[in-house]
Parts: C-alpha cells; structure tokens; sequence
C-alpha cells in the first residue's frame, strides 16, 4: 500500500519495516479522540476561512459516519495503515471524496497524536479517580464497621500499642485521598491544547488555536510549538501518580495477606475473591491480594520505560516517541482492573475481632500506658519508661501480664502503684485514652471517617 507522506520516496518499505513501524495493532483505541480532534479543526479550519462551511459540515457529517460505525463494530482499523490517524483520513477520503484531504490543512501527526493522548488520559485520570473514590469509600465503611474493634498495632512488624482495626483501615483512606489529589493536580498539566502546533514549528496559515481549543473543551494551549509536540511529561506524571497509588495498594495488599494467614487469623475474605489448590483442599488462597501486589511491579515498569524512552531525546519530535502509548495503556488498564477486583473484596471482608482481641492481650502493648501511669503518679517519664521495662521483664520470666500481674508485685518496683494501674492498662482503656488528634479513640476514629466522608463528597 502506498503510504500517505509519499512523495520524496516512493512509500514503499519492506513488510517488516511497515510491522515494526506500525502502531495501528495499539493506537486504535484512541480512534474516538483522534475523530473528537479532527472535528474540532474541521471547524476551527471553517471559522478561519482556510475552508468553507459546506466543507467543514461534509468533514464533520463524514467523521461523525465513521465514529458511528466504529463504536458499532461495523468498521475497524485496518491493520495496513500505519495508525490511527491515517486510518480515519484514509477511511474519510474514501466517503467525502477529495474533501477529506483538506482536513490535514494546518496540522501534524505530530501534534495530532500529542492531542490524541491528552484526550484519552484526561478521561482516563477522571475514571481512575472515581475507582478509587469507590475503594476510599469501601475502606470507609468497613472502619466505620470495625471503629471499636480492639487490634495490635505494630512497628517493625513486632506488636506495638493498642489501637483499633478501624484505626488502621483509615490510615489507607488517607493515602488514597492523597493519591485523589496527585491526579486532579495532575489533570490540570494534562488539559493543555498543543493542536496547532504541527510538525514543530506552526504554521504559515492563520489559525485560531484557542477557538479548537475551546470546542475540545480543553483549559490551555501550549505557548511554544516545540514544546507542545515533544512534552510526554503528563504521560510521566501520570504514570508517577499511579506508581504511588499502586504501592499503596500493594502495602494494603501485603497486610490482607499477613491478616487473612492461619498465623495472624485476623480477617477472612469471601469465597469470591479466594482461590484454593489443586492438591491441597484445605487452601484458601488470596490470590487477588497477591496478583495486585505483583502488578505493582508492572506499573512501575511501565514507569521506568516512559521515562527511560525520553531520557535522550533531542527535540523535537522523534519516533520513539511511539513507545509512550503501550506503557501508558498497560498502567491505566492494570490500575482499573486492580480497583475493579480489590473494592469488592475488601467490602466483603470479614474481621475476626476475637482474634485480634486476644492477639492484642499479647505482646506487652499496654506497656507504654503503664508508663504513663506512672508518670501520672509524678515519675519523670524516663524512670517510668525504665521501671515499665523492668516490669515487662519480670512478667516474661514469670509467665503474667500486665493486666494479671498481683499488685503486691507491682509495689516490688514501685511502691507507689495502686489498684488503679488495672484500669490504666486495660486495652480498652488504653485505645480510648489516646484522645489526640488523629488518634486511636473511637471518637478521634469517628471524627476522621466524618472528614473523609466530606473530603470525598
């Protein structure tokens, strides 16, 4: 076939040259923004006189014939043109006849597909943000659920202090609001109009860039022409943002994991979102968990390649280029398919408050709050830290508790405790002490699910 940019050679490449050239086989899904695009410079073409009006309708009547037929499944992209965009020009020849080789007037395949891409991932970024909206509200229900649900919280992995499993599910609804506002920040250097700046360098017809601009409803133009076909830096930071969202997800996923093991015995996830063995029919796998902390890694591949591919690339436009859609798809498709799966499951997770109950029991973690009665009795806290340690020691070796351990005992290190230490490292007594902002207590948890819940309206 011969190409379109035929003319100084003869457009005739090798099989292998026009495959390994070719981006149709993966640029096809930007076929609704390329079609979007071309009508918003059949018009903008129009108001500037370069056409005339029954032109520019001709282009638009024929543009809007081929979106039809494409959403339809009645027409796809042949995989003989080389992307997209040749294949709605070629398609749109071939219906409106001579009219349709007007359309490419004052523009590039260079900016067209720079357009392309921000059309595509502005809608990409407003349905990522509502999936994990979605998740952040599924997190949110299930801490409003479990707000009094006594937990061990840990540091280094080894039990800590005593919180509740509310607590914790809410310190993931935080991350997510972050990563919620990295894409709306995001969003605002995606939603920049570089149609117009063609090849590199403008051109000499005059056109009105902010008029298509406008009718693709985008915010900005770019104001230099270089910059506007060889700027991928939203593709990049978009990417960065879904990283981030990606390793919160995946830490997330690490603990469902610990929680939902025979070890830790904390949660249990529902038959449809586990998976068993074929061999062993005791398993209960969770597999969803897992496949998305391993898809984190392909997202941060993706990353890495965008990033790699432009490292060296002198301005403006270069065919490496290309390399940006195929990452820049695959993390946009993970991301979603990893929402789609990942909010259902954690809606249908269970909590085994008895288990954490008992786990909490364990581990010394009312040892801080034994030191903080102490220095409520007048010790300096740094011998209340010392005789607390002293007293965890003693009850290892002696196979007691805090909270089993015989007051005659407790006066061996300081003879000023008095039956009130029970009350003071009770677990419950100790979660809802911890009245500080952002703290532990039920009402601090109460009060965090309140401005979450506003945040996300």
């Amino acid at each position: 076939m011969k190409k379109m940019w035929a003319g100084r050679a003869d457009g005739n490449t090798s099989r292998v040259a026009d495959d390994f050239n070719s981006s149709i086989s993966f640029d096809k899904r930007l076929f609704r923004e390329d079609i979007r695009g071309s009508m918003a410079h059949a018009l903008m073409l129009a108001a500037c006189r370069i056409i005339t009006d029954a032109e520019a309708e001709a282009l638009v009547t024929g543009l809007s014939a081929i979106l039809a037929d494409m959403e339809e499944g009645i027409l796809s992209p042949s995989p003989d043109c080389e992307d997209i965009h040749m294949f709605v020009e070629q398609v749109l020849t071939e219906r409106c006849g001579d009219v349709g080789k007007k359309l490419h007037t004052a523009r590039s395949r260079n900016d067209q597909v720079a357009l392309d891409m921000r059309l595509y991932l502005l809608s990409e970024t407003d349905g990522i943000k509502e999936g994990v909206k979605g998740l952040i509200s599924a997190i949110v229900t299930k801490a409003e659920e479990y707000k009094d649900a006594v937990c061990p919280g840990y540091t280094h992995l080894q039990r800590a202090q005593p919180i509740t499993f509310g607590h914790h599910l809410m310190a993931y609804a935080y991350m997510f609001l972050r990563d919620i506002e990295r894409l709306k920040d995001c969003r605002k250097r995606t939603d920049v109009s570089p149609i117009g700046s063609c090849a590199l360098a403008g051109t000499t017809y005059k056109t009105d860039r902010a008029f298509e601009a406008e009718k693709l409803g985008l915010s900005q133009v770019c104001e230099n022409s270089i910059d506007g076909v060889s700027d991928r830096d939203f593709c990049v930071e978009l990417l960065s943002c879904l990283s981030i969202f990606m390793m919160h997800l995946s830490r997330l996923c690490e603990e469902i994991i610990l929680w939902s093991s025979w070890e830790f015995g904390f949660v249990e996830l529902s038959d449809a979102f586990t998976t068993g063995s074929s061999i062993m029919p005791q398993k209960k796998n969770p597999d969803m968990a897992e496949l998305a902390r391993g898809k984190t890694g392909r997202v941060y591949g993706d990353l890495t390649t965008l990033l790699t591919v432009l490292k060296g690339l002198p301005l403006a436009y270069n065919k490496d280029m290309q390399e940006d859609k195929e990452c820049v798809f695959d993390a946009c498709d993970t991301v979603k398919a990893c929402l789609s799966v990942l909010t259902p499951m954690i809606l249908d997770m269970r909590a085994k408050t008895d288990n954490m109950r008992k786990a909490a029991g364990k581990g010394f973690i009312n040892a801080t709050d034994l030191a903080d009665y102490l220095v409520s009795l007048g010790l300096p806290f740094r011998d209340a830290y010392k005789i607390s340690g002293s007293v965890v020691a003693h009850c290892i070796k002696t196979g007691e508790t805090l909270e089993t351990l015989p007051l005659d005992a407790y006066k061996t290190f300081c003879d000023r405790i008095e039956k009130g230490v029970y009350k003071a490292v009770d677990l419950d007594t100790c979660v809802s002490k911890r009245i500080s902002f952002g703290g532990t207590a039920v009402s601090s948890v109460e009060a965090q699910i309140k401005s979450v819940k506003e945040k996300l309206k």
